[in-house]
């Protein structure tokens, strides 16, 4: 037969705990970036997607072997990626005019 399961019941075997997620920087000095890097890095990828875009659309525009839909999808990627850039923006430079209007 087998025993049955009572939840009130309390175990004298410790219960290890393992995390779910572990850190993504392993080497806090080697991995460290300054927000300056950050930003520049975030500003490559926008223009990247944009000169993708421009390619494509050039290459499509001369009659080289691209499909349509993958013109489509570069301009839609490099669009959002701009309009989130613009909007980032826009936020930091709300919080900053936020902070000069606080009284210290």
């Amino acid at each position: 037969m087998i025993n049955s399961v009572n939840p009130f019941q309390l175990t004298n075997q410790p219960v290890q705990i393992q995390p779910k997620f572990t850190s993504i920087n392993t080497n806090q000095t080697d991995s460290k970036t300054s927000f300056g890097e950050t930003l520049k890095q975030a500003i490559d990828n926008v223009n990247k997607a944009q000169l993708d875009s421009d390619k494509m659309t050039e290459a499509l525009a001369t009659g080289k072997n691209v499909e349509l839909h993958d013109v489509m999808i570069a301009s839609q990627k490099s669009s959002i990626t701009l309009l989130t850039a613009v909007e980032v923006r826009n936020k930091a430079i709300e919080a900053y005019q936020e902070m000069m209007r606080m009284q210290v």
